[in-house]
């Protein structure tokens, strides 16, 4: 019995032991705690009772020490000085003197042992979930390089060197990405959580900013030394990303450092994005400069940025650049509008010449009664801002620049071209 208590022990011992991440302080602490807290069920109190633990052995020496009296009144703590001649042999002992006596593990009992093994057990866990956290939680916005384990249909599983799960959900994945098993991917650790108290549930990401501002420095060695900043970084995963640049060295050109010789730079964020479109530009705090330059290479005739910062910004624009700067299905009006945080709207700029040839034109608010005021907000964040306008471009186009189905679209060109009916 004895002999297989103490078996039992060293296996949870071992165990505890390889746990590389525990330093040894802790792993002693943890270890007398739980014997402490067994010998506390089982005798009532652990205070007269020493436990001396050897992690690299894997053994456990615990001592119950007793005070010598006349008069036992607590048999856990006190013995006579004819007990102690009776379990020692020895008669050299006096009132008052403090009789070592070594606890053997059968004093547990086989179930005892189990508890103090199950214990055991469990602080690791929590030692490991505890240690994990952290580990993690201090990685939070650096890139995780990893191979593919498992693939479901809203997540992806990816294991690190030490058997940790990380996980990609469907959300924070490129639109129509694909992975398989032993593929490796790149993402940024974006959280660390946990979920009642299991294992801590990491998620990466690669839709977030942060994870296309790691890539230009990896990519770029002037933005790792500083030569150059990254001011500020939006995405449409997926579709298209703007990335705005200073350099504090006049003799650095940051777009063209960014981009590298023939695109050689940023091809490869490129292709690591799924061949998202990334726009540089250089970094200006005048918002209306940095929208021009945004909406590049589209022509802006003049922008208005309203009165307040809750004021949408109005750009103008001749007809003919409205459809380059505005992008396909909105999002380069979106990403400009990102950049400086405000919603943006496009107005088409009409030259004197046509003013009177397009005097009979309506404008797209006047038909709030019949129309959503949503798909207005829509249709002028195209460009589309009268009635004419709309009508100028097929519904095709209508339907896929400015995201509505084509049920609305076709609904929208029966309103307004009655308008214009004899």
């Amino acid at each position: 019995m004895e002999k297989e208590n103490i078996v039992t022990l060293i296996d949870a011992f071992k165990d505890f032991k390889e746990e590389k991440n525990i330093d040894r302080p802790v792993m002693m602490g943890v270890l007398k705690d739980v014997f402490l807290t067994q010998i506390s069920k089982v005798y009532g109190s652990s205070d007269n009772f020493d436990v001396i633990v050897n992690v690299d052995k894997g053994t456990c020496e615990i001592y119950q020490n007793f005070e010598i009296v006349e008069t036992v009144e607590n048999p856990n703590a006190e013995m006579t000085i004819e007990q102690v001649k009776e379990d020692s042999g020895e008669d050299d002992y006096e009132i008052g003197d403090t009789y070592v006596k070594k606890l053997p593990l059968s004093a547990f009992g086989r179930r005892g042992i189990l508890n103090i093994r199950q214990n055991l057990q469990g602080r690791i866990m929590d030692i490991e979930k505890a240690n994990l956290f952290k580990k993690y939680s201090d990685k939070v916005g650096e890139l995780f390089t990893g191979e593919i384990y498992q693939t479901w249909s809203k997540e992806v599983l990816i294991l690190d060197e030490d058997g940790n799960e990380l996980h990609i959900p469907k959300d924070e994945q490129i639109p129509g990405e694909r992975f398989k098993k032993n593929d490796t991917v790149r993402a940024i650790i974006k959280k660390v959580e946990m979920r009642n108290n299991t294992t801590p549930y990491i998620v990466l990401s690669r839709t977030s900013n942060e994870f296309l501002e790691r890539l230009f420095e990896q990519e770029v060695p002037e933005i790792l030394d500083g030569l150059i900043t990254v001011k500020k970084v939006v995405r449409i995963p997926g579709e298209r990303a703007k990335v705005a640049v200073e350099s504090y060295d006049e003799r650095i050109d940051p777009i063209g450092a960014c981009i590298g010789v023939k695109g050689s730079r940023i091809m490869g964020i490129v292709r690591e994005l799924r061949n998202e479109n990334i726009d540089v530009l250089q970094w200006t705090s005048n918002p209306q400069l940095i929208i021009q330059r945004a909406l590049n290479p589209a022509r802006v005739s003049s922008i208005d940025m309203g009165s307040s910062p809750e004021d949408k910004v109005k750009v103008y624009m001749q007809p003919e650049e409205v459809k380059k700067g505005v992008g396909r299905g909105g999002c380069n009006i979106q990403l400009a509008g990102m950049l400086v945080d405000r919603q943006i709207e496009v107005w088409r700029e009409i030259p004197k010449d046509e003013i009177d040839s397009e005097e009979d034109d309506v404008a797209l608010d006047e038909f709030a009664n019949e129309i959503d005021q949503w798909v207005i907000d829509r249709l002028k964040s195209i460009g589309c801002d009268t009635a004419r306008s709309v009508l100028a471009l097929s519904q095709e186009d209508i339907a896929k620049r400015a995201d509505l189905e084509d049920e609305t679209v076709a609904e929208i060109f029966k309103i307004l071209a009655a308008e214009f009916e004899d």
